[in-house]
């Protein structure tokens, strides 16, 4: 459960950062019995994600990825980085943590398991020019197209995350993070690579074609 927003940042007390979610999530799960992975997944995102992301995981806060329609081993790898700490957030990275290793699989399959939504285009003419770049890249730059790593509909697969319907304004902010390293996790080094070579303008025109698909 993807996110990088600094305006979201948890207080501080005293040096220490009292997680809520992370609380919530142990009284969420302590001393209870499941039926099965599904329902234990379903009772974790009522309590924790769907504050950001939405039960269904099509969240409308732009600045936290909708997770509907992701590839399930995808989620899995995100949420073990998050824990580990080579991708850094201070929402995700305590609430990973917190987390059953064993209940990774299960959210995975549940937000994998949602219908995504797509967003409305604002921009026509930005949107031709996105879908432009996404499907045949710029050779004359270097840039490779996007459908190669995310599918040409923007579906993604275990290793490259689901674009379509995506946030916009998330996108964008993360192809910035890419683009100024301040994603340096090992998974994003060809993102990074990407980015880099990419205008402000083809950055903004990409992430509205894909918020329509």
């Amino acid at each position: 459960m993807p996110q990088d927003s600094p305006s979201h940042k948890p207080r501080t007390q005293g040096g220490r950062r009292p997680y809520h979610a992370v609380l919530m999530l142990g009284l969420v799960l302590s001393g209870s019995v499941w039926a099965d992975d599904a329902e234990k997944a379903r009772t974790i995102v009522a309590k924790i994600c769907a504050a950001c992301h939405g039960m269904d995981g099509n969240g409308t806060a732009p600045n936290f990825p909708k997770l509907a329609g992701r590839h399930p081993e995808y989620l899995v790898r995100e949420l073990k980085e998050f824990s580990s700490g080579k991708r850094k957030s201070e929402i995700m990275g305590p609430i990973a943590t917190a987390l059953d290793p064993d209940d990774y699989k299960a959210l995975g399959a549940y937000f994998g398991g949602q219908k995504p939504t797509s967003g409305q285009v604002l921009d026509t003419a930005a949107a031709a020019s996105g879908k432009q770049l996404y499907q045949d890249g710029n050779e004359s730059k270097g840039i490779p197209a996007c459908g190669g790593c995310h599918e040409a509909d923007g579906s993604g697969n275990k290793r490259f995350p689901r674009l379509a319907g995506q946030h916009r304004e998330y996108l964008i902010a993360q192809m910035y993070n890419f683009k100024k390293d301040v994603r340096s996790d090992a998974s994003s080094r060809l993102m990074r690579e990407v980015a880099k070579l990419l205008s402000d303008d083809e950055i903004k025109a990409v992430a509205e074609f894909l918020t329509g698909l």
